[in-house]
């Protein structure tokens, strides 16, 4: 990626699709190119944890609600060091941002990071676009990046794609850091940093674990080596067929307290022994339809994902580590959102169950897994 900060308010852009579709229209934040997988985010609110999740890295994100940056950005809602995602494409920026924890523009902050993006461009027709066709390579082009249509196709096709993407070590800490329990600490928790949020940790907190976060590269003596009453996978980007199993075996095979989420469900799935494919355009949002199958109950919840586990969703199954079931599925397409095993203390979610952005509907899946420590300690 290349940028200039210079004249983006004036600056022509226009975004290529790997097909050849073409938007033309003004740059927002950085001036310059960038190139990514793009997808689309259906949440109202919440963009600027959407813009620092790491989950995000080497995607470029489309928003589908037209009016972006009306709140600004402040210095509390990162869930992370840094902007991760690739570039970002919004209809109408806002011009003057009203929040009383505004510091500074959504445009300022963009330019700022260096993250390049396009304004003013028809995103309903790009979303549709992206349902029909599915998720695929991007590049956007502004100012002096601009180039005849041919060379920036060409320039698009070339570019790396998801699939096959081993991002995780890319977006992880590279040193192990403790977030410390919040009052009375009962427990102690390694995460595996898959691309972790700040407010997941955080919530885990809240209910007195006290988590020590290792890189994704930690090794299972590495894990064990905190004295861990649980482990937890966390979210992140990439292809999950990329990943090594090595740790997560060693914790299901000492029948430790597991649980995962986003990327985490999906490692879990393949260590499981079920396969994992890309879906057609992902599921990204804070307003998914998610069904606990255990209770009846309809969760509105948070995701960001492109990959889903291939797991039979009316039948428990057999693996290695005993038996397996579905424990959630989106209502919206049937796509496997929970696994649990049954014959130890293991499961995982698809979702987002911190909510930053969205929902609190899944809070309870911090104490289920607090439970399950508990009654190892039983």
């Amino acid at each position: 990626m290349t940028t200039s900060t210079r004249g983006a308010a004036q600056a022509p852009a226009v975004l290529v699709l790997e097909d050849g579709r073409t938007f033309r229209g003004r740059a927002y934040g950085a001036v310059g190119e960038t190139f990514g997988e793009a997808v689309f985010n259906t949440g109202m609110t919440g963009y600027q944890e959407t813009l620092t999740d790491p989950s995000y890295h080497r995607q470029v994100v489309v928003m589908t609600a037209p009016h972006v940056g009306n709140t600004g950005v402040n210095d509390e809602d990162d869930e992370s060091k840094r902007i991760w995602v690739a570039g970002y494409v919004v209809r109408d920026p806002a011009r003057v941002p009203s929040n009383w924890r505004s510091r500074r523009t959504l445009d300022e902050e963009l330019t700022t990071q260096g993250v390049v993006g396009i304004s003013g461009i028809d995103t309903r027709a790009l979303t549709r676009h992206l349902r029909e066709r599915g998720a695929m390579r991007v590049g956007i082009f502004s100012g002096g990046a601009i180039a005849d249509d041919a060379t920036l196709l060409a320039r698009v096709q070339e570019s790396p794609q998801m699939t096959g993407a081993n991002l995780s070590a890319e977006v992880a800490t590279a040193e192990s850091y403790v977030v410390p329990a919040i009052g009375t600490k009962r427990f102690t928790v390694a995460a595996l940093d898959l691309g972790i949020k700040g407010m997941t940790p955080h919530r885990m907190a809240e209910r007195g674990i006290e988590v020590h976060v290792l890189p994704a590269t930690a090794t299972a003596d590495e894990v064990y080596a905190v004295q861990p009453d649980g482990v937890f996978l966390s979210n992140g980007p990439g292809d999950p067929a990329t990943a090594d199993l090595t740790v997560i075996k060693a914790v299901l095979e000492r029948k430790t307290p597991l649980f995962g989420i986003c990327f985490g469900n999906q490692l879990l799935g393949r260590a499981l022994g079920f396969g994992t494919y890309k879906l057609k355009y992902g599921h990204r949002g804070i307003n998914q339809p998610v069904q606990d199958r255990s209770t009846g109950k309809v969760e509105v919840t948070a995701h960001n994902h492109g990959f889903a586990v291939d797991a039979p969703l009316d039948q428990v199954s057999d693996t290695p580590y005993g038996r397996a079931e579905v424990s959630h599925v989106c209502l919206n397409d049937n796509v496997v959102e929970g696994l649990q095993l049954l014959d130890q203390p293991a499961f995982s979610v698809q979702y987002h169950p911190e909510a930053a952005a969205g929902p609190h509907d899944a809070a309870y899946l911090f104490d289920r897994f607090v439970s399950l420590m508990e009654g190892q300690r039983a």
